[in-house]
């Protein structure tokens, strides 16, 4: 299997990492033509996982869309949701025929609040048979410094799927399985969501005792969305505690690697979103999912008071600490 990585961010760099220690050659797109300069002198990305140093034998870094699109047979599409239309409208709508595609972004595209496997079979013909998606818990920081972490492998073609996941399968990087595509993504929306909400309500100074009762019930409000947004589905055999669900959650709320828990923090301790995006200098998904989820949901009337509260926190201009009394007053 020849790879192709679109993105340049630390997900996508761990995920090259990832790839290359286990001897896949593989096409890696960047914009940046500075920075595929850099790597090509030293081994690095300049920018993310500056520790993460590849084999440039296996590695061909380029800036032409097309070229690694074209010469790979599975492409990792791992750039922000904000910027997948953008980075996308420059392909042929036959761009992916007999290509299999990899989601590794964890956002609903906005304006459309799509997943991205409705939006590649809407602009590019991809069927969901050809869809995976990859999924945590792992923080790319961790995977640089070579932690022992799990990536989770979805798709309706299970068979494919644990191919694919042969290819990530290391001393460091263990491997799990599943056929639940969309729950997954959805999950992983999800708990950014309330990742920056545990922010916020650190930032907002609220103990380890309330945040454990916090993220308990947000674990329950998700189940919740993830059963309305696929009702027609069989749930039979699902685990929502397993690691791409619970586990995913958990660690994005948790960790300080996690970008969504900064950038809530910071809210909680006074920013204006403008001024934390600006800190912060990377993308935090669960800002922009929370208004795709609020309107997402207004179909599916999954009972949400607690994504409900964020999104009044961050797109309604609700003072932090009044959010975070209606939460209070909700969850048990």
């Amino acid at each position: 299997m020849k790879f192709g990585i679109i993105g340049s961010g630390s997900w996508a760099t761990a995920l090259a990492k990832i790839l290359t220690d286990n001897n896949h050659h593989i096409n890696w797109w960047m914009r940046s033509e500075e920075s595929i300069s850099y790597i090509q002198k030293r081994r690095h990305n300049p920018h993310y996982l500056t520790n993460a140093h590849f084999d440039l034998n296996l590695l061909q870094v380029s800036s032409s869309l097309a070229y690694v699109v074209g010469d790979s047979e599975i492409l990792i599409i791992a750039v922000p949701s904000a910027y997948i239309h953008d980075v996308l409208t420059t392909l042929n709508s036959d761009s992916f025929a007999n290509k299999k595609i990899i989601s590794a972004i964890k956002g609903l595209l906005p304006g459309s609040n799509e997943l991205l496997n409705h939006y590649l079979n809407k602009n590019f013909n991809v069927a969901l048979k050809d869809y995976f998606a990859v999924t945590g818990p792992c923080h790319a920081e961790e995977v640089a410094a070579e932690k022992l972490s799990y990536l989770t492998f979805s798709g309706v073609d299970e068979q494919t799927a644990a191919e694919i996941a042969y290819c990530f399968k290391n001393e460091y990087l263990n491997t799990v399985v599943n056929h639940d595509i969309m729950g997954v993504q959805f999950a992983a929306v999800m708990k950014n969501i309330y990742a920056l909400g545990a922010g916020i309500a650190h930032g907002l100074e609220y103990g380890d005792n309330f945040l454990s009762v916090y993220i308990s019930n947000s674990a329950n409000e998700m189940v919740r969305f993830l059963r309305k947004a696929h009702l027609d589905e069989d749930h039979t055999g699902l685990n929502y505690a397993a690691s791409a669900y619970l586990g995913d959650l958990l660690v994005t709320c948790y960790s300080l690697y996690s970008r969504n828990r900064t950038f809530g923090n910071m809210i909680g301790k006074g920013y204006s979103v403008k001024a934390a995006q600006l800190e912060l200098s990377m993308v935090a998904e669960g800002y922009n999912a929370s208004r795709s989820i609020h309107h997402t949901n207004q179909h599916l009337q999954a009972q949400l008071p607690i994504a409900d509260a964020i999104y009044e926190i961050l797109w309604q201009q609700l003072p932090a600490g009044e959010g975070f009394k209606k939460i209070e007053a909700i969850i048990v």
